[in-house]
Order: structure tokens, then C-alpha cells, then sequence
């Protein structure tokens, strides 16, 4: 058989010469194998990954039930009982690279619940493969940069000898495979997660210079946080970053669920744009908008009562939206960049936003917006902008008057 797992090896280094996805290789892999007669009736790749939401990911491939799935484990679940009880758990914190077990026979081990349940279930064998991409010491905690591998079989002997060579002598490559895919789109979470998606992909298709951009239209949100400098002066660190993150939640989600990308944190203010083109449907653009703007304050509300109710602090801010072009690029230094938006309507809508202060509705829109859906904003007349040459008609949403989510003064 080390014929045909040589040619398994020479497709998966073709492979890692094109863009597959992890999943599809793994599943693909999965086939190939059981057409060179091992009995591969369950499979599973694991990973640590770098993700704002998620600790690990993982393939799964049975065989009958149809095409291999991925899943995903979230951060809290890193001390799950489930996971402290696994095999993969023990292989890390024993540092050994293979396990294997005996599921059924003279020599069954079933030392583990998961092996237990799978024993149950009719499988006979039990192997598991890690390989590390780098040393465990250049890594920060547990998670080390590396693929688990485990294979199962339901036939009732078991894996020969000869099965458990191919599995080993293909997992080195493998393993090479799913590091370049995998330390590509860990490179990917990590641009997409401090740049955005559409600043992410712009840098990741090489506009990686200083002045690289273009200039589109776009409807821009602007938001920013009330009393922040009293507040950082009366809190706790800690506490202050979680009543700003709490802040983020409500300016920022209702924003990006709507379409929106989050260009920005700038301290304690958030930037958002929503895109346009000549395709766009500006008027339900428009409505969703509003809609989120409108879901921020209620998203407010709702906050603010937990806080008072755990003594915490309260959390107030306006919103700014405008309509224009702006300047998508670089800026900065050739060591240093920063990928955002710049021009005239970025300034007019953060002028705009600050005099949300000084009136009593806190959302509030230039004519460029609000004539997208003139049914749904009402004017609030005529105001001059620090810094901004001629004064503006503004507007507010017509229905912040009739529930009253956006007409306190803060």
C-alpha cells in the first residue's frame, strides 16, 4: 500500500498549491483513503485558530452521511467538562503525539467518555495524530499552532498495522497542507478583525501602500460616547472598558447587522460606512438605517436598566448620518498605516454628531440622507457645524418623537 499512499502525499502537496478549503481537503482526503481500502468509518481535523469568537475549529467526515461539516468552539468553551475529558485534552497536557485505543476485543481500553460513547456506537478503533507547527514555547497558554487528526474504524478487527503506517506516513503532509491554508485564513480573521472586511480585503489584494485608495460613495455613521473623560476619571479600568465595550455593542451592532462596516474605534467614538453603487436600493438602504439607529437606543435603554439595576454606569451617545463621497486608503507613514475614510462628509457627519449635545434629538441626519425616505425624518432646521463653512438643514427620525428612544437630552 505505500504505492498508493504515495500518490495520497503527491495529490495533497498539489493541493496545497491552489486555494481549497480545509474542509474540502479533508473530506476528499477522507475518500481517498477508504478507495485504497482503509476502513475510515469517522473522521475528525481539529485546530486552534486565532478568532475573535472562536478557540478552535474543527471537520467532521462519517462515512455515509453525506458531505463534511465544520464547527466551530467558542472561547468559553475551553474548560468545558467535555473538553477536559477528551482524548485531545490528555495528548496536550501529556505532550505525547499519537493515541491510540482498542474499542472492542481483548485489548478494549475505553478510557475516556467520548470513547465509551463511540464504542456504543460500533466503532473498533480509536487513533489520534497531533502534529505542532511550532514549538510549544513560542506560543502564549495552550494554544499551540498545530492539526489533530483522529481516524476511527467499525471493522471488527480493527486497523492493521499496514493501515496505521499510511495514516502516519501521509500525516506530515497533510499536516503541511492544512498549515498553509490555515495560517492563511488565521492571517485573514486577524486583517478582516482590526481593519473590516472590505478594508481587510482591500489590504489583503495588495493595496498596501501609503496613498493606495479610491474615492466611493458612501452613507457614513458616526457615533460617539457622552462623559467619557468624567467617567474614565471616576472608574476602575476594568470597569470603564466594559461600560465601552457595552457602548460598542449598541452604537456598532445594530450598524454592522444592517450592512454597515466598522472602519474605526477611535477612543471612544465609532465610524461606520455603508457603501454605495449604482446598484444600491438607497431607499431600503435607508430604512435599514434608520431602523438600526433607532434598535442603538433601545439597545441603550435596555443596558442602562441592567446597569443601574447592578450599580454600574450608564452609557449615553448620539449618532451622526451622512450621505457623500469619501477618500477609501491608506494614510499614515510607509512603516505605519492606517486603512480608513477621510474626506469632507467623514468631518460633516462627526460636526454633525457633536451637536447632538446641544439639541435635544440625539440622531440626527443631513438632507442628503434623509431625502432617501423623506416619510421617515422630520427637520429640526437650520444649523451651523464648527468647522464647516455653510450651515446645514438637519433631521431627526419621526419616530425617535413618537417613542421616544432618541429625544432625551444627554
Amino acid at each position: 500500500m505505500t504505492g498508493l499512499a504515495h500518490q495520497v502525499e503527491e495529490w495533497l502537496l498539489r493541493e496545497a498549491l491552489g486555494q481549497p478549503s480545509v474542509r474540502d481537503v479533508f473530506e476528499t482526503l477522507c475518500l481517498r483513503l477508504a478507495g485504497i481500502g482503509i476502513p475510515i468509518a469517522r473522521a475528525r481535523l481539529n485546530w486552534p485558530t486565532l478568532h475573535p469568537l472562536f478557540r478552535a475549529e474543527m471537520v467532521r467526515w462519517d462515512r455515509g452521511t453525506g458531505p463534511a461539516a465544520v464547527e466551530y468552539f467558542h472561547h468559553q468553551d475551553q474548560n468545558s467538562e467535555a473538553w477536559q475529558q477528551s482524548p485531545l485534552a490528555f495528548m496536550l497536557e501529556a505532550g505525547i503525539p499519537i493515541l491510540r485505543r482498542r474499542l472492542s476485543g481483548p485489548g478494549k481500553v475505553v478510557d475516556f467518555p467520548l470513547l465509551k460513547d463511540l464504542a456504543e456506537k460500533g466503532l473498533t478503533d480509536y487513533i489520534a495524530f497531533k502534529t505542532a507547527f511550532v514549538e510549544a514555547e513560542l506560543v502564549a497558554d495552550s494554544r499551540i499552532a498545530g492539526i489533530f487528526v483522529i481516524w476511527g474504524t467499525d471493522r471488527e478487527s480493527g486497523f492493521t498495522d499496514e493501515d496505521i503506517d499510511v495514516l502516519q506516513q501521509i500525516q506530515q503532509t497533510f499536516a503541511l497542507v492544512c498549515k498553509s491554508i490555515i495560517q492563511a485564513q488565521i492571517t485573514g480573521n486577524i486583517v478582516e478583525t482590526y481593519l473590516g472586511q472590505k478594508a481587510g480585503r482591500s489590504v489583503m489584494n495588495g493595496k498596501i501602500r501609503l496613498g493606495d485608495g479610491t474615492t466611493t460613495r458612501a452613507l457614513v455613521w458616526y457615533s460617539d460616547m457622552r462623559d467619557s473623560t468624567r467617567l474614565t476619571a471616576r472608574l476602575k479600568s476594568d470597569d470603564f472598558l466594559g461600560l465601552l465595550n457595552a457602548y460598542f455593542e449598541c452604537a456598532a451592532r445594530p450598524a454592522i447587522e444592517a450592512g454597515g462596516e466598522v472602519l474605526a474605534f477611535i477612543g471612544d467614538a465609532v465610524l461606520v460606512i455603508f457603501p454605495v453603487n449604482e446598484e444600491t436600493d438607497l431607499s431600503a438602504l435607508a430604512e435599514k438605517v434608520v431602523s438600526a439607529a433607532q434598535r442603538s437606543f433601545a439597545m441603550r435603554q435596555e443596558t442602562n436598566e441592567r446597569h443601574r439595576a447592578a450599580g454600574k454606569g450608564e452609557i449615553a451617545f448620539g449618532i451622526g448620518l451622512h450621505l457623500g463621497e469619501v477618500v477609501f486608503g491608506n494614510i499614515g507613514v510607509p512603516e505605519r498605516l492606517a486603512f480608513t475614510v477621510i474626506g469632507s462628509t467623514v468631518t460633516e457627519v462627526e460636526r454633525i454628531e457633536k451637536l447632538t449635545k446641544r439639541v435635544r434629538p440625539n440622531i440626527l441626519a443631513t438632507a442628503e440622507v434623509a431625502g432617501l425616505l423623506p416619510e421617515a425624518w422630520r427637520t429640526i432646521g437650520i444649523h451651523s457645524l464648527a468647522g464647516v463653512e455653510d450651515p446645514m438643514e438637519l433631521f431627526t427620525p419621526i419616530a425617535c418623537a413618537q417613542d421616544g428612544i432618541a429625544v432625551a437630552a444627554q
